[in-house]
């Protein structure tokens, strides 16, 4: 099994900046897949950035060059560097990691989510 814990949200002015952290503890094969995403009570969970190994970073269309994704593979770690922040960035947001387990089994594991609150 898989574990996914974020960290680094919190409160943040409008301009501001956060850097949330994402690890992977457990019976890792290979993380393929690493990326963001968020949830505003009462819609849907969506895309900010996704990391799939050996190709280009993908954002959602909202992010418009404000944030950026960086992982390390070796510490099964991914960063989310915010700036910029604005009200509308208000939300719980979640680390999802996909791949294969220790026994090569294939995994989607998200973590318990980190609040990102943007007020001015």
């Amino acid at each position: 099994q898989v574990q996914v814990v974020e960290s680094g949200g919190g409160l943040v002015q409008i301009g501001g900046s956060l850097r949330l952290s994402c690890a992977a503890s457990g019976s890792i094969g290979r993380l393929v897949v690493m990326g963001w995403h968020r949830q505003v009570s009462g819609k849907q969970r969506e895309m900010v950035a996704e990391s799939t190994e050996g190709e280009t970073i993908h954002y959602g269309d909202f992010v418009k060059g404000r944030f950026a994704l960086s992982r390390d593979n070796a510490k099964n770690m991914v960063y989310l560097q915010m700036n910029s922040l604005k009200p509308e960035d208000t939300a719980v947001y979640y680390c999802n990691m996909r791949g294969l387990d220790g026994d090569y089994d294939p995994i989607s594991s998200w973590g318990q989510g980190t609040q990102v609150t943007v007020s001015g």
